[in-house]
């Protein structure tokens, strides 16, 4: 039976809370491998002048902990 573990990212993005979350999966993915799930825990977005200019995406990301090899 496989152990899952997790962790808690924010991306950012200029275009979208999608896209925010996608860039956080696709530069945790540059380090952590046997990524299978992605849960929005919550979204944000930060203001200036009136108008939204980054878009926040917190995901949590599940793995499998590979056994010894």
């Amino acid at each position: 039976m496989p152990v899952i573990n997790t962790i808690e990212l924010e991306g950012v993005s200029a275009t979208s809370w999608g896209d925010a979350a996608r860039e956080a999966l696709r530069e945790a993915a540059k380090t952590i491998r046997g990524i299978n799930r992605l849960e929005v825990v919550s979204t944000g977005t930060t203001v200036k002048d009136g108008a939204i200019t980054e878009y926040r995406t917190h995901v949590r990301l599940y793995f499998t902990v590979e056994t010894d090899r």
